[in-house]
């Protein structure tokens, strides 16, 4: 059975870079998690590309880490283009549900980690308008507007503006990698629906990266969403299908509904995937073994395309 996909994150743009940073992959035809051909075969797709930066990458010292970001928005740019009969740039809600009904993919492009335009919230008008729809605030680095999961450290003043500049032009904040300070932080001064595009359940698999209880159903209060990752370091030992089911099932229950949970896979950022997982084309393994366990037909397009459709479409107003 197939279902259209919506995954909130992906690190492709910086894989295609290649391993000096300075050639452009293919994102028709590869042997990553995440291609063209494999993505095409569900029943819709629509893939958040993040822009990866932060001063913690160990860059050649002829690339600044603004270079970084601008050859990484440059390579999905042209591989968009070059694949202009699969996949489309959606700028909003309306455009991916069109591209859908005209049997084409979409392309969303994010921001991970604003290290790449120097934090600058000044800037965020100018990325929406090329075409940037969420964003974080860290990687795992310290930085000027917040601390991260790894280092911890609430939101700082500039932090604050941040996040207020991003909702006002309209780009949905995502607090995957930050601090537990700063992420109650946000929850404080939010106006709008915030998602943690690809974290899991702290209660299922104790890591930083995670979310406590606590935190998963703030998100549902702000109408937000959180998409489940698929690496195994945040999901649990051993981890296998059923491991990534349990922690949908665990958020399931601590809401008591199917409207806040998503997918987000980090594709092409991350070393492995679960047991039985190879990419992007085994997204249906995930859909069967849910309805196994007992999920219906309407709770799986809630997951896989509903909710985050939903919150792109809030966030936008």
């Amino acid at each position: 059975m197939k279902f259209p996909v919506f995954d909130l994150h992906c690190d492709t743009p910086f894989v295609l870079l290649g391993k000096n940073y300075d050639s452009i992959g293919d994102l028709r035809n590869n042997q990553g998690h995440f291609d063209l051909e494999r993505a095409k075969k569900h029943l819709g797709y629509c893939q958040c590309f993040a822009c990866y930066t932060s001063p913690n990458e160990k860059l050649p010292a002829n690339l600044s880490v603004f270079g970084l970001f601008e050859r990484e928005l440059a390579a999905i740019m042209q591989e968009i283009e070059k694949n202009s009969d699969l996949i489309s740039l959606a700028y909003s809600a309306d455009d991916i549900e069109a591209n859908q009904k005209a049997g084409k993919m979409s392309a969303v492009l994010t921001i991970e980690g604003p290290a790449g335009f120097d934090y600058n919230y000044d800037l965020l008008e100018d990325l929406y308008k090329i075409g940037f729809r969420i964003t974080t605030l860290s990687w795992n680095e310290q930085n000027p507007l917040t601390g991260s999961c790894v280092t911890g450290g609430s939101l700082t003043d500039e932090g604050r503006e941040y996040v207020r500049c991003a909702q006002n032009v309209g780009m949905t904040v995502d607090v995957s990698h930050i601090s537990d300070e700063a992420f109650w932080n946000i929850i404080d001064i939010s106006r709008k629906p915030i998602i943690a595009s690809h974290s899991n359940s702290r209660t299922k698999w104790n890591h930083p990266r995670n979310l406590t209880d606590e935190m998963y159903l703030a998100i549902c209060k702000t109408g937000g969403t959180v998409g489940i990752n698929l690496y195994p370091d945040f999901l649990g030992n051993n981890s296998t299908v059923d491991t990534v089911c349990d922690h949908i099932f665990h958020f399931m229950d601590l809401s008591g509904d199917d409207l806040h949970i998503s997918l987000g896979s980090d594709f092409d950022g991350i070393e492995r995937l679960p047991a039985g997982i190879s990419g992007v084309e085994d997204y249906g393994k995930i859909a069967m073994r849910l309805i196994e366990r007992g999920l219906d037909n309407k709770s799986i397009e809630n997951i896989y395309w509903n909710n985050a459709l939903g919150v792109i479409k809030k966030c936008s107003m």
